[in-house]
This record gives C-alpha cells, sequence and structure tokens, in this order.
C-alpha cells in the first residue's frame, strides 16, 4: 500500500466556521467535533479518507506575519475537485476572490484566500 495523508491539523479562530465553508465548497462532511489539547475545540471536516483538523485554542489567536517565511509554516491547502469552474462560482458567491489561475500540468487551478486569510489552491486534473 501507498502511503497516503490522513489529515492536517490548521489553527483557526471559529472552526465551525471555516468547516461550513469547506462543506460549502467541497461537499465535505463534519467527522467529529469536540473538546481538544490545552482546553480547545476541534472541528474535523473532509471525507472517508481524509479530513481537515480546524483547531482553536481556549486563549485568544493572534495573527501570525506571512507562513512562506517561517519554518514549519502553513502556505497553502491543495484540494482536488472535479469541476473546479462550480467550485470557482461558490468561493464567489462567498464573496472571496479567485485569484492566481493557472493551467499547467497535471491540470488547471486557482487560489483563494478565506476570511483568517487561510490560502486554499483548487485543482482539477
Amino acid at each position: 500500500m501507498q502511503s497516503q495523508l490522513e489529515h492536517l491539523n490548521i489553527t483557526v479562530p471559529e472552526p465551525e466556521a471555516t468547516a461550513d465553508m469547506l462543506r460549502t465548497l467541497f461537499g465535505w462532511q463534519i467527522r467529529w467535533q469536540g473538546p481538544a489539547k490545552d482546553g480547545g475545540h476541534s472541528v474535523h471536516v473532509g471525507g472517508d479518507d481524509s479530513y481537515v483538523a480546524l483547531y482553536a485554542p481556549k486563549a485568544p489567536l493572534q495573527r501570525a506575519e506571512s507562513s512562506y517565511g517561517r519554518v514549519n509554516g502553513l502556505n497553502h491547502l491543495g484540494v482536488v475537485v472535479a469541476d473546479l469552474d462550480a467550485v470557482e462560482a461558490r468561493v464567489k458567491g462567498l464573496g472571496m476572490v479567485p485569484h492566481s489561475h493557472g493551467d499547467y500540468a497535471p491540470g488547471r487551478r486557482f487560489y483563494f484566500h478565506d476570511a483568517n486569510g487561510l490560502e486554499i489552491e483548487v485543482v482539477q486534473y
């Protein structure tokens, strides 16, 4: 069996709001939610084989500078979809702005930032 990424854990200010956005865009479901590390709260959202764990600590979060200049910084989340144009329309419908469109191997893509600055790349192979 080839190795497979099972989940990614991201700190966000409002796990439920981010999970709702991901559910709307990608058709994912909430797999689990509840108490988490150090009195925080997590929501796991995804499909049958993989998910994104959205974690909020008990203490208020502070915005960090760009992740591209930090060790272990999360630069963006990449999601493969069957219909890039349909997802782009949903992104726009939620008031977010697609950018950096590209069409190169292995597929077409665009990026957007959510309300908290999380960058997401959407790809269609």
